[in-house]
């Protein structure tokens, strides 16, 4: 069941909080009435940043799914582990590479036409 979905609208609305999971996780909230998102999963194309990642532990989100490695900005294992991190109250089960060729070519296509 999709409790709630997001786009990165950083450029639209002058945010720079407003990445696709955070959008998802507000959300997702407003669905459920409540911050906690204990048992939920976030499915996401690109390896969440650090401030993203932060967002996943404040709202004690189950587990992440994400495709592409981002190796400058990834707070799942490219750049450092957030979300792993033992010393955290609540850690996050994380899955990445998931249909990595597949979403790698989607975020390159996403890229190239916004340079364009």
């Amino acid at each position: 069941e999709v409790l709630g979905e997001g786009t990165n609208r950083r450029e639209a609305n002058c945010d720079p909080t407003a990445h696709a999971e955070v959008e998802a996780i507000r959300m997702a909230a407003r669905t459920l009435g409540s911050w906690r998102l204990d048992g939920c999963e976030l499915v996401v194309t690109l390896e969440p940043c650090t401030m993203c990642a932060g967002a996943i532990l404040g709202a004690r989100v189950r587990s992440v799914v994400f495709g592409a490695f981002e190796p400058k900005t990834g707070a799942c294992g490219s750049l450092f582990d957030a979300l792993r991190d033992p010393h955290h109250l609540h850690t996050v089960e994380v899955r990445g590479g998931v249909l990595e060729s597949a979403t790698g070519q989607l975020m390159t296509g996403f890229f190239t036409a916004l340079r364009d």
